[in-house]
């Protein structure tokens, strides 16, 4: 007996990149070195962050943001120490909040839970 055919869904055509005009390239560099995140400028230009990355490395700007200078953990330290909450001071310093926890753990700090208290 043979097998029946089965009808299939068509494949989706295949997506084409959308090319950035030279002037949005600029503006796109500039509002990311302005602080704008490869997800916001994703949705501004219509693109998606890894074209985002992608367009920054060619155009060679550092796209590593996710390191704090050794100066920059001893003041997260002594802000965190003095009450400020990690989301703040990551926020402040243009560092993830897991960045910043991890720095902090590694400095030997003790962790607050949510109600300020030292975690045991």
């Amino acid at each position: 007996m043979a097998t029946p055919v089965v009808p299939h869904e068509p494949r989706p055509t295949p997506r084409t990149a959308k090319r950035l005009k030279d002037e949005q390239v600029q503006e796109l560099i500039l509002a990311y070195t302005g602080g704008s995140t490869v997800f916001q400028l994703g949705d501004r230009f219509g693109i998606d962050r890894r074209t985002v990355g992608a367009i920054l490395k060619r155009n060679g700007v550092d796209t590593n943001r996710h390191s704090l200078t050794e100066e920059a953990a001893k003041e997260a330290v002594l802000l965190y120490e003095q009450g400020r909450s990690l989301a703040s001071i990551a926020k402040q310093m243009n560092v993830s909040y897991s960045t910043l926890r991890t720095k902090l753990l590694k400095r030997g700090v003790k962790m607050r839970g949510v109600n300020g208290q030292e975690r045991p």
